[in-house]
Formats: C-alpha cells, sequence, structure tokens
C-alpha cells in the first residue's frame, strides 16, 4: 500500500508492514502519530520513532499500519500548506478512523486483534477512535500522553521552549538583547 483516500480528494502516504513468514491472519497494530508535521516513520531529530516500532512489531507477527499526516510528505516535509494548515483534531480522527478502516479490510489482517498506538497528540486521537470503533478495536496503548490542556501543551512547545533557547544560546551578553 502506498496511499489511502482520507476524503474531500485528499490523500496520504501510508505503509502496511506485514511478517514474511508465517500463516494470516495476523494481528495488527495502527500508529497514530502526535504533534506538528509528522510523517509515517515519525521522524524527529533523525530517530525514526514509528520505523522502529514496525519492525519491532513486525518482527513479532503484528501487521502494521502507519500513514503521513495529511498535507505531510516524507522527512516531515509540508506538501499542501493549505491541507496542513487547516487541519483540525476532528479531521486527524477521521484520518485514523480512515486508517483503521482500511486496516480492517486488509486479508492478511484479524479484523478481531486490532489496536492502536498513539503518541503525543496522537493520545487524544486514539481513545475517540476506539470508542467510535469499539467492535473494531481490541486495545489502546498511548505513548507521551498529553497531560495538559492543547492551549498550554502548545504554549510549552511553540513559545516556551523557544524562548528558553534564544535566552539560553542567542543571548550571548546577557541582556536579554538578541541580535537577528
Amino acid at each position: 500500500m502506498s496511499w489511502f483516500q482520507i476524503g474531500n480528494g485528499v490523500k496520504t502516504n501510508a505503509q502496511l508492514t506485514i511478517l514474511a513468514v508465517g500463516k494470516g491472519p495476523f494481528p495488527a497494530v495502527l500508529l497514530i502519530p502526535g504533534s506538528r508535521a509528522i510523517d509515517m516513520n515519525y521522524t524527529v531529530k533523525n530517530i525514526k520513532l514509528f520505523w522502529t516500532e514496525e519492525n519491532y512489531l513486525s518482527e513479532r507477527g503484528f501487521a502494521v499500519l502507519r500513514y503521513d499526516k495529511r498535507g505531510i510528505g516524507a522527512n516531515f516535509a509540508i506538501l499542501d500548506k493549505n491541507v496542513w494548515g487547516n487541519t483540525t483534531v476532528n479531521d486527524l480522527t477521521h484520518d485514523a478512523e480512515r486508517a483503521l478502516n482500511v486496516l480492517t479490510q486488509q486479508h492478511e489482517v484479524d479484523p478481531k486483534r486490532i489496536s492502536i498506538i498513539g503518541h503525543s497528540e496522537g493520545t487524544v486521537i486514539t481513545p475517540r477512535v476506539a470508542i467510535d470503533n469499539s467492535t473494531k478495536v481490541k486495545s489502546i496503548i498511548l505513548m507521551g500522553t498529553v497531560a495538559q490542556n492543547f492551549r498550554d501543551s502548545s504554549y510549552h512547545q511553540f513559545v516556551y521552549v523557544p524562548s528558553e533557547y534564544a535566552t539560553q544560546v542567542l543571548d550571548k551578553n546577557h541582556t536579554g538583547l538578541i541580535s537577528i
């Protein structure tokens, strides 16, 4: 699988990995990414979190589906600024539900043994998808769980951390002034 239709003409790249040996149907895992422009490998600072998880799980007999977030391509490149810039949590939930439907339709997958792993922002989406699809989802795993509301979490991630960086690294004279 190289892509799937999300809706409204929007497509995203996806990859289904299935163990090369053994007899299916196999239990399956859907990986739901976190915030930011995240590709299917969940590439952050040259670390490919979902690629590593996919390898670990597929070596243990799981089929694994991972996908790029809408408007995003490989190496977290923003392919469509309009699609990416107008994405809502409801859109991302719909995308995850569409991915779940694609996963359950694969003949190599046991539709009664599907788990979802959500990371960061994906931990908000995963329970919604599981509740709305309770007959399809056997279990959920939440990693890097969001423990604050989105406003506080976003402020910390996009304002506080960069400000601290600027203060510690760019303010060389410790005057509170940064030369750009």
